[in-house]
């Protein structure tokens, strides 16, 4: 491991691993070990030039960057059907190296790797993540190798397989996270997300490079921002936000953190049905059924602690939303200009839920761009013509 210790924020027991809290876990609770938080004191946004290495010493990894120049994506507005009263922002993370906000953390994760001393990086992953290992594994010159299922898209398959790693299919997420397992305690190769039960969350260093995401929303809009939406499958990215909104706070950069939103498809919506219960030890051992849907890389039987420790700290809330409901966003967005994958569009479902209840300005993250999954996409018939001449001037 880097130097930066990791201790677990749920009872502080230090980590000696990636699998979680061993503690935790044998309380039936999935809670992932982080390093400290960074102080930013005697930063300034204004100069903050974007991405997880814009502020090096903002990340518990030492060494050399590795980077693809990952980070400063766009903020782009979208009607919010609500006129003054609210406004709806997409942080469009598709604008990343290899299309999705993994991407900021593969760079720390492999990053510290290296400074570890690893040659071989490891990922169980449903696309996204393995295809961000990849790149950036390539790009360090370590071998990747990715453990995944028959169910990841043939787009994502073949970036995989591009970007040079070794893919290992298994036949469900179970024994895909079983093998990653064997392989990381007879080889030691160095893991980069989660493979253990029930999930704590992915590699504690590389989700550090999240925080940027939260650095550059308030360099972009200040204290105007009311909520950030976040598609939420192990609260990774959201868990990583609120820490970056955390630390901002702290040094005084902004006057408070925004509320955050966890958006999950109600087909696998493990936070909306735990933050319906009172009590945080309920919360925390709530348990529900994980089905498919469009939204491929979301969905979990169990909430994280991490991320129900977000939500709680920042006065937040979670919303399940109808395939139905994320799908017609989903092709609302296309026809705007803008192609996410349906994992996003469930953010911005929700995000547009939130504005219309509360008002003010709200952000939802699209985490990756459409072209991950296009053989799921389905109800927009093409306009095709055969002759120019049926053109109207």
């Amino acid at each position: 491991m880097p130097s930066t210790p990791l201790h677990c924020p749920r009872c502080g027991t230090g980590a000696e691993d990636f699998s979680g809290c061993g503690a935790c876990r044998a309380e039936g609770i999935g809670a992932n070990p982080v390093p400290p938080l960074a102080d930013l004191s005697g930063l300034s946004l204004r100069t903050y030039p974007g991405g997880p290495w814009g502020w090096p010493a903002a990340l518990p990894v030492t060494g050399e960057p590795v980077t693809l120049g990952e980070g400063g994506t766009p903020h782009v507005r979208v009607p919010s059907d609500h006129g003054d009263d609210g406004e709806l922002w997409v942080k469009y993370e598709g604008a990343n190296p290899t299309g999705s906000h993994k991407d900021r953390a593969m760079s720390v994760g492999v990053a510290a790797a290296v400074a570890a001393g690893a040659d071989t990086v490891v990922a169980a992953s449903s696309g996204n993540a393995g295809a961000a290992a990849a790149a950036y594994a390539a790009r360090a010159g370590l071998r990747c190798v990715v453990f995944t299922t028959d169910e990841v898209p043939e787009p994502l398959r073949a970036q995989i397989d591009a970007l040079g790693a070794v893919r290992v299919v298994r036949e469900d997420s179970s024994a895909r996270n079983a093998a990653m397992r064997e392989a990381v305690e007879r080889f030691g190769w160095y893991p980069l997300t989660s493979f253990a039960s029930p999930s704590p969350g992915g590699n504690a260093y590389a989700n550090e490079g999240y925080k940027s995401v939260a650095y550059e929303i308030a360099r972009d809009f200040g204290d105007r921002v009311r909520a950030v939406v976040v598609p939420t499958s192990r609260a990774d990215l959201l868990s990583g936000i609120e820490r970056g909104f955390r630390e901002l706070r702290t040094a005084g950069l902004l006057a408070r953190v925004p509320t955050l939103v966890a958006a999950e498809p109600d087909a696998a919506a493990p936070f909306t049905a735990a933050l319906a219960r009172s009590a945080p030890a309920e919360q925390e051992r709530t348990s529900v059924p994980c089905r498919p849907s469009p939204a491929f890389s979301l969905g979990e039987e169990r909430p994280t602690w991490q991320g129900l420790d977000a939500l709680r700290r920042s006065g937040g809330s979670a919303v399940a939303v109808p395939t139905g409901v994320f799908m017609a966003e989903h092709h609302s967005l296309g026809a705007q200009g803008l192609f996410l994958e349906p994992s996003s569009a469930v953010g911005v479902a929700a995000a547009r839920r939130w504005v219309g209840e509360h008002g003010g300005l709200v952000i939802a993250i699209g985490t990756a761009t459409g072209l991950k999954a296009t053989a799921g996409i389905r109800g927009v018939e093409p306009m095709t013509i055969p002759e120019l001449s049926q053109l109207t001037p």
